[in-house]
């Protein structure tokens, strides 16, 4: 991790803490349902006004949707060059494919297009999971997939340079 992200990751880590404090919320409109609020929106007035944004740069910024069951996080990693935004994009897909299952506080497609990567986490994650471990998962994808699609890039630009070698042997 960067000692550059060190603070940005704080900020994150403490609004993020600091946001979930959700609780259960039955639907007012379905009986037996509990959906989340942020999702549904047929509740406006427990839904908080303007979404609290996060921002280390112009390329990296996080967005905490807030009400009072629900909360999505929407994450834009950082994506400086084509190659890195097709990595990004496709090992986000690759998480997303797999949310339901493998990582069930991720959503299945992204909340906002200008976003990479959307968490949403309701009442029902907050009792089956910890609260701290919850941040520190977050917390840890943040610093982690940065590093890893720096690492992708770096192989990927190896195996060009390898495959450009050998057909340049041809000649």
């Amino acid at each position: 991790m960067a000692l550059s992200s060190i603070p940005y990751l704080k900020a994150v880590e403490t609004t993020l803490t600091a946001c979930l404090c959700i609780t259960n919320f039955p639907s007012e409109y379905v009986e037996k349902h509990d959906k989340p609020e942020i999702e549904t929106q047929y509740s406006l007035e427990i839904i908080a006004p303007n979404p609290m944004i996060v921002t280390k740069n112009e390329k990296e910024r996080v967005k905490f949707e807030v009400s009072f069951n629900s909360i999505r996080l929407s994450i834009l990693v950082k994506q400086s060059d084509d190659v890195e935004k097709i990595l990004c994009r496709r090992f986000m897909r690759h998480m997303m494919l797999r949310a339901s299952t493998d990582f069930p506080v991720l959503r299945k497609k992204v909340a906002h297009s200008d976003y990479s990567i959307t968490f949403l986490l309701t009442n029902k994650h907050m009792i089956d999971y910890n609260k701290r471990k919850l941040v520190d998962f977050i917390i840890y994808f943040m610093a982690e997939v940065d590093k890893d699609i720096n690492e992708m890039k770096i192989s990927l630009n190896s195996r060009a340079r390898l495959c450009a070698e050998e057909f340049l042997k041809m000649f």
